[in-house]
């Protein structure tokens, strides 16, 4: 695998087990082709491991044994595709070309919600709260009353939402909400 690969122009890092893949992973942009069984941690364990830990690699896993369940399960669990052994040069070189392209993209996705994030990290808690009231679609006269604040304020407040969080318009702002609350956070 690791000839084909390289003979391909790719470069190609091996590594002998899930547990020495996750220690020397530094967040490098890439796909991953993982067998079923290795030692220790399996593909699919590994391939669950990657999504706890938030790691944006699509996975290729490969089986010498696979069973249509198993396939199944890691198409289910994100995997962008499941090979077996024996498998024809030419689908693993379109495979890999395939999931660097979703690596691009993935990495680009995941850059823009940290950026989203850090922004939103920045807001202050009124700021926060001015926010999430808008996005719900109330007015400046309806979040100053639910604020005990006055309707000037809740302007001043908004104004400083949309410049901080980069937002050229309220549409702009919702889709940031919906893209936050996607990501785990919790709008007050």
């Amino acid at each position: 695998m690791q000839w084909l690969l390289s003979s391909a122009g790719y470069s190609v890092i091996c590594a002998g087990s899930a547990s020495e893949f996750l220690e020397r992973y530094q967040g490098e942009q890439g796909c991953l082709l993982l067998d079923v069984r290795m030692p220790g941690t399996n593909g699919l364990a590994l391939q669950q491991i990657l999504q706890e830990r938030d790691i944006q690699l699509p996975v290729i896993l490969i089986s010498g044994h696979g069973d249509i369940p198993m396939a199944v399960n890691a198409i289910k669990a994100g995997a962008l595709d499941f090979i077996e052994k024996p498998f024809d040069d030419r689908r693993v070189l379109n495979l890999v070309s395939k999931a660097l392209q979703e690596a691009e993209q993935r990495f680009k996705a995941h850059g823009e919600t940290q950026a989203l994030k850090q922004r939103y990290h920045n807001l202050s808690q009124r700021e926060r709260e001015v926010m999430a009231l808008v996005i719900e679609g109330q007015a400046n006269r309806e979040i100053a009353e639910a604020l005990g604040i006055s309707p000037k304020t809740v302007e001043v407040h908004r104004a400083r939402v949309m410049s901080k969080m980069q937002a050229s318009s309220l549409p702009v702002l919702v889709n940031m909400g919906n893209r936050l609350t996607q990501s785990g956070i919790t709008l007050p």
